[in-house]
């Protein structure tokens, strides 16, 4: 990973270059967000989402989306189906995970302070507004794995800024427990639950508008896709917003929705913390 940066215009000669040293690339558009990169579904024309996690989303006869599209074929890069996407890319993306490679994504100031105080030192690529701390060696990628840093590896992607400065070190422990999450227990009774009012009948609705959304809130989580941590404290900001006041919330209803998040990863300490914030963020 030893190449230039580009600038707009040359993102297909950079591309190849990456790709002949082994670096699986793909085309982003404008905002870094990824083409759909076959005649159906360019720019997501079939419905499929650029930021998936695994292929299969669409119906296409071969993974097209986000991490997915990565190659280092250059049949595959310079041809005709992809020539719009090479023409109209604002950026050359990569897989670091196909690259053997984990980037730390450090988002801003407080985040690379704490790189620096707590991560052994790198490969560095300053971005935009923070720096891509680079690690020899492949992991599972997750988001916001503390305040502004991500990681990015194994079924993700990152935007292709340059080939940093300095040696890159080999992926250390401290990076792999990073994305470990707790075990997911059965039920969240390891958890204090504030319930406002606490088992009251609600004035203003039947019960069974309640319990549909109860029921309506728990498959939202179960079926957010991305940005789950964001999904569930919407999920309960919304649930507080309209029984938070009128005391029929119950710990059971609370129980249901903390293991309902707790099923698509969540820990119990990342549902208190929700819970705790919709309720300030309500004055409750």
């Amino acid at each position: 990973m030893t190449h230039p940066t580009t600038i707009r215009g040359e993102h297909l000669l950079a591309a190849l270059s990456l790709a002949a040293s082994g670096v699986p690339v793909l085309p982003l558009r404008a905002g870094k967000v990824p083409f759909g990169n076959c005649p159906r579904c360019v720019d997501g024309a079939c419905g499929g989402r650029p930021n998936m996690k695994s292929p299969g989303a669409c119906a296409c006869p071969f993974p097209c989306h986000g991490w997915a599209a990565a190659t280092t074929d250059p049949n595959v890069l310079t041809s005709p189906e992809w020539a719009r996407t090479w023409r109209d890319a604002a950026a050359v993306g990569y897989h670091p995970g196909g690259a053997g490679v984990t980037v730390v994504d450090l988002d801003d100031a407080q985040a690379i302070a704490w790189a620096r105080e707590t991560l052994p030192a790198t490969r560095v690529v300053p971005t935009t507004r923070g720096e891509h701390w680079l690690y020899r060696g492949a992991m599972p990628s997750a988001n916001a794995v503390r305040p502004g840093v991500d990681v990015k590896s194994s079924m993700s992607y990152a935007r292709w800024l340059g080939p940093g400065t300095g040696t890159m070190a080999a992926l250390p422990d401290v990076v792999r427990a990073l994305v470990v999450r707790e075990p997911i227990p059965v039920r969240p009774a390891a958890v204090t639950v504030s319930v406002p009012g606490g088992g009251g009948k609600c004035p203003h609705r039947t019960p069974t508008f309640l319990a549909r959304g109860i029921a309506m809130a728990e498959q939202r989580i179960s079926e957010a896709a991305a940005a789950v941590h964001n999904t569930v404290f919407g999920v309960f900001l919304a649930v507080l917003s309209t029984h938070g006041r009128c005391g029929c919330l119950t710990v059971a209803h609370t129980e249901r929705l903390f293991a309902a998040a707790q099923a698509k990863g969540e820990s119990p300490r990342h549902c208190a913390d929700a819970w705790a914030n919709a309720l300030i963020r309500l004055g409750l």
